[in-house]
């Protein structure tokens, strides 16, 4: 009688844990969260699909798991040297060599269809209402903004959260950086990437998106915020010796709070550029 409360009690710990796991976070932020389960919070339509997809599939193994367990307890019971003590002599089965070979056909058909329909339209950039460049190093990423401006700014690591004070955002332990990708919600942003070093790669799980930083070449992803909020990834290339430690933050803001930030760019960054220039001249 014990043993059962305790086995209710580990029963209803974890389907509490599931529960919470899978609700939405109250500051609409896209980042892993401790003890959490199934896939992160989805922000873009193609994510949206993704976590369809792949919760569809789940049901789908576990269906075949149990069909299969299923045979294999028959086989024991019914055929095993107590219960069947005479051997069948049966060479072939016309009807049981067509359906193991359709039926696991018919099933990969019915995974590849809407699998390769995602791939196509994750890969296929439709019309972009804006476009950013994301340049990877060794270890940091560096953004351009070609249509508004063309300004360029770096994105470090924020090592501890007394480098933020003052700054209305929250500090998450190595995926906040000291300057932000900012854009607006409800439009479809092109990401082109490139490397000036080895290769990298841009991810946001919460969007959905990861692409390669090939030095030499110019890939593209794009996305589409569904809300406002702050979505996190990291670069998932081994890239070196600080390869944890290149993140990606993206907020996902209004259009006039993203004109805003343009307009307090073009100018913050324009200055750091000329000083930059200054130095190199300089030296």
């Amino acid at each position: 009688m014990c043993g059962f409360k305790n086995l209710k009690i580990i029963l209803s710990s974890f389907i509490t844990l599931f529960i919470s796991s899978q609700a939405f976070s109250e500051e609409n932020v896209g980042a892993a969260h401790p003890w959490g389960l199934n896939l992160r919070e989805a922000f873009s339509p193609v994510m949206v699909e993704m976590v369809s997809f792949h919760n569809a599939l789940i049901w789908l193994i576990v269906a075949i798991s149990l069909f299969v367990l299923a045979l294999l307890a028959i086989i024991v019971v019914k055929f095993n040297t107590k219960a069947s003590p005479k051997a069948s002599k049966t060479t072939h089965n016309t009807f049981l060599e067509i359906a193991w070979t359709a039926i696991p056909v018919l099933i990969l058909v019915v995974m590849a269809v809407p699998s390769f329909k995602l791939l196509y339209k994750g890969d296929v950039v439709p019309e972009a209402h804006m476009t950013v460049k994301a340049i990877g190093h060794q270890w940091y990423w560096s953004y351009e903004y070609p249509d508004h401006g063309n300004f360029t700014y770096d994105a470090w690591l924020v090592q501890d959260e007394e480098d933020m004070e003052g700054e209305d955002r929250p500090f998450t332990r190595l995926l906040t950086t000291d300057t932000r990708v900012v854009v607006p919600v409800g439009k479809v942003i092109r990401v082109q990437m490139t490397s000036t070093d080895v290769l990298h790669s841009w991810a946001v799980p919460s969007l959905g998106v990861k692409k390669d930083a090939v030095p030499g070449r110019l890939n593209e992803l794009w996305f589409e915020a569904n809300r406002e909020g702050i979505f996190y990834g990291q670069c998932s290339e081994l890239c070196g010796t600080n390869h944890g430690f290149m993140p990606i933050e993206v907020h996902a803001v209004s259009e006039e709070k993203f004109l805003a930030w343009i307009e307090d760019s073009k100018e913050k960054y324009a200055k750091v550029g000329q000083n930059l220039n200054l130095a190199e001249i300089k030296e």
